[in-house]
């Protein structure tokens, strides 16, 4: 409910509560996510270090993957260092005009990211139930833009969520988070956000529910069509490919249906940054993993990368 008119003030800038309000947490909390931090962009930079650098892997599937290793290094690198450097600096201010920048590469990011798993879907769909027509159909005009228009598509809706935003007013400018989200700072205003809260549920419909949909309606004729392979190697060897996307898809939208789907009655501000910390933190720092660890492709392109920088040209 909106605060009372009289009691509104001009907020400049606002002040992230963090993860944990216990101070003798904070040099843990440091360490931890430093240590999460630089395995993420480690991790996401040589995928695509490695798939641009290999030929043969120049495929619609590692497109994808190179563009989602992409969109998971912005999404970490948008949130985790302010929150370190808070962490380290002992101040936990940020001004509102970075805090809505933030906010507004969180939402960018978050909205290609979840698209994008939805596109790689669909690149698994075509690969297991049309294989003879693969490559007619996922023609480098098309993957350009599978790819492309995600981008394009949440940077029209991460601008509107700014612009509806800046046309609140605040009076308060604690935030019990650890970066600037829209629904902690719609708390803060004074103004009525029945504009923002209607356009949250729309546009979770279209980038969360719909993609999700599509997910489950792509892996349910993939099943089909696997269940009719004959031989039990090849049943293994279709599901193998498909088993590291499945794994994005429960740790992706696990967490963001919980956040932005969920009746704000079960919701805590707990439960909303553990969230957060899940698809910001966790999230792009295991599917470098998720997606190498079974991949012969790309750990064999590894190997000759690194064989080519340690091994002097003659």
């Amino acid at each position: 409910m909106p605060m009372d008119p009289r009691n509104q003030t001009s907020i400049f800038e606002f002040i992230l509560l963090g993860l944990s309000e216990k101070p003798e947490m904070d040099t843990l909390l440091f360490a931890l996510f430093f240590c999460m931090y630089v395995v993420t962009v480690v991790g996401n930079l040589l995928i695509i270090l490695v798939i641009s650098s290999d030929s043969h892997l120049h495929t619609p599937m590692y497109f994808f993957l190179a563009n989602l290793s992409l969109v998971d290094f912005g999404l970490a690198t948008n949130t985790v260092p302010k929150m370190l450097v808070n962490i380290q600096t002992k101040s936990k201010s940020i001004s509102y005009l970075c805090c809505l920048t933030q906010m507004y590469f969180f939402h960018f990011f978050g909205i290609v990211d979840s698209v994008l798993i939805a596109v790689m879907a669909y690149d698994r769909f075509v690969a297991i139930c049309h294989p003879l027509h693969y490559s007619t159909i996922m023609s480098p005009r098309l993957c350009g833009l599978l790819a492309g228009g995600p981008w394009v598509f949440s940077y029209f809706i991460s601008l509107t969520h700014i612009l509806l935003m800046a046309r609140l007013v605040f009076c308060g400018d604690k935030v019990p988070h650890y970066f600037c989200d829209l629904t902690p700072l719609l708390r803060l205003s004074c103004t009525d956000t029945s504009v923002n809260r209607i356009f949250v549920l729309i546009v979770a419909g279209m980038v969360i529910a719909t993609p999700f949909i599509c997910i489950l309606a792509s892996y349910a004729r993939i099943i089909v069509a696997i269940m009719q392979v004959p031989s039990a190697g090849g049943r293994k060897k279709a599901f193998s490919t498909c088993s590291s996307h499945l794994s994005v898809v429960a740790l992706f939208y696990g967490t963001t249906i919980g956040v932005y789907l969920c009746p704000s009655s079960v919701r805590t501000a707990v439960k909303e940054k553990a969230s957060a910390v899940m698809y910001t933190a966790v999230t792009p720092m295991l599917n470098p993993f998720i997606y190498s660890l079974r991949n012969k492709d790309l750990k064999g392109a590894l190997r000759k990368l690194i064989y080519r920088k340690i091994t002097p040209s003659s």
